[in-house]
């Protein structure tokens, strides 16, 4: 009889040969492609991120809850369902046991997809940016679950900083709360997801994958709680976003949720559309140069990692 990890968690054969192999891997969200880009251009990126992984010389593992089970690597038929179909759940990993027993279908989040990597074995994840604290929020109280998550899940997760959305110090001053180490990479200052530089200091600057490796390492060495390792890595200068139109939109988009009401889940989706709508699409192609940076050092991360 399968074990309920088993049942529950279904690793491509791919995926699966990897693991029992020791050979590299590299998890990748799936919210990207079904709520984060229009079609056809969301496959045609998901194709795009794993082939960075393979040509890297590490394994991609793309994962999704599809009818109640979280695939850890997706098929091509598998990746195209993701891209297509209609009515796709957004899952934290809260969500997880419900999309289990209700046998639904969605794409993973942050905290969602580092829950499920760690559990199937995987130590490094690529993504744009984080979730955080949001702005506001000693009235609101709203902050995104990938913090909680980070704090008691042994992974390390190439980013681009947190969305520039959210109070980015709040949310460094959370992350340091919770012992999640953070390390600007061969930068000295936090990145700002679509912008180069938040602006705001980091105190530790690593210089190459190996010594990101040589963190994970020391995290298992030193023991207690399993947390996270945060790699910032930041998008290249010429490729961000005009820091000048990102602050002008990003207040624009502020006033214009206020003045709607907008809260709670809803607010991320409506100030980041607002983004892409506001520089005619910029703001898009920041996010996706972070993506493609992240997904290429962290696979260069976890070679070196497997030869740890």
């Amino acid at each position: 009889m399968r074990s309920a990890a088993e049942s529950h968690l279904q690793p491509s054969d791919e995926v699966a040969e990897a693991l029992a192999t020791g050979a590299p891997l590299v998890a990748l969200e799936s919210t990207i492609i079904s709520h984060g880009l229009p079609q056809p251009r969301n496959l045609e990126v998901a194709r795009e991120l794993e082939e960075i992984v393979r040509a890297a010389g590490a394994v991609p593992a793309t994962i999704a809850v599809l009818d109640g089970v979280a695939r850890i690597g997706l098929s091509e038929v598998e990746l195209e369902r993701v891209a297509s179909e209609s009515g796709l759940r957004k899952l934290g990993q809260r969500d997880l046991p419900v999309a289990s027993a209700l046998k639904a279908s969605g794409a993973t989040t942050v905290s969602a997809t580092s829950f499920l990597a760690a559990r199937a074995g995987i130590r490094v994840f690529a993504t744009g940016g984080l979730g955080g604290v949001h702005r506001g929020w000693t009235e609101e109280q709203d902050e995104s679950a990938d913090l909680d998550t980070l704090a008691r899940t042994r992974i390390t997760v190439v980013c681009a900083g947190v969305k520039s959305i959210l109070d980015v110090p709040a949310t460094l001053q959370r992350l340091e709360t919770r012992g999640v180490t953070v390390a600007g990479y061969r930068t000295d200052t936090f990145p700002g997801f679509y912008l180069h530089s938040s602006g705001l200091p980091v105190e530790w600057r690593i210089e190459s994958p190996e010594d990101a490796a040589a963190i994970m390492r020391g995290q298992d060495a030193f023991g207690g709680d399993e947390s996270a390792l945060i790699v910032a890595n930041p998008v290249p200068a010429d490729q961000q976003l005009d820091p000048a139109l990102h602050d002008r939109v990003l207040a624009e988009a502020l006033d214009a949720a206020a003045r709607d009401g907008v809260t709670g889940q809803a607010i991320t989706p409506f100030l980041l559309g607002y983004l892409v709508r506001g520089t005619s699409g910029a703001s898009l192609e920041a996010n996706l140069a972070a993506v493609r940076g992240n997904t290429a050092l962290a696979a260069q991360i976890s070679l070196a990692w497997s030869r740890s």
